[in-house]
């Protein structure tokens, strides 16, 4: 902020204000975290939970489809390798419905190879984080999908 003439110009939220106040705390925000992998959904539930996020899961794709019924969440947090349906089915299957088309999904894979990143772009993917990852990351990125929708 700056004055000119000793007037006071109103002040403007810095983008960091905003989405600190758009989005911490902010408990109408449902995410749901499809992944095969128990310590994997225990930790993303943690960090996204103290976050003030609300956080369901899904053990794979095909198990994903009837909590996304149930109540369609504001993001999908997707691992890749999953049994019965993987990431890329069920994120095809979702783009290509017009009720989930718009949700943003975020792969979060062990796959490392720009072939597996650019898959899941070319099925729908809005992001992409590779395993382990980093929570500030994990952090940023859903915020931004959560700001962008």
């Amino acid at each position: 902020m700056w004055h000119s003439n000793n007037q006071s110009i109103p002040t403007v939220q810095q983008p960091d204000e905003v989405s600190n106040q758009t989005m911490r705390g902010h408990f109408n925000v449902d995410i749901l975290i499809v992944d095969d992998t128990p310590s994997n959904v225990e930790v993303l539930t943690t960090v996204l939970t103290d976050q003030g996020y609300q956080v369901r899961s899904a053990t794979n794709g095909k198990k994903a489809l009837p909590e996304i019924q149930v109540k369609r969440p504001d993001l999908i947090l997707l691992d890749i390798m999953m049994p019965e349906m993987n990431g890329y089915q069920l994120c095809e299957h979702l783009k290509a419905n017009p009720v989930t088309a718009a949700i943003p999904i975020i792969f979060i894979s062990s796959l490392h190879e720009s072939v597996d990143r650019e898959k899941a772009f070319d099925v729908g993917g809005a992001d992409y984080i590779t395993k382990p990852f980093l929570i500030e990351e994990l952090l940023v990125k859903v915020k931004y999908q959560l700001l962008m929708k």
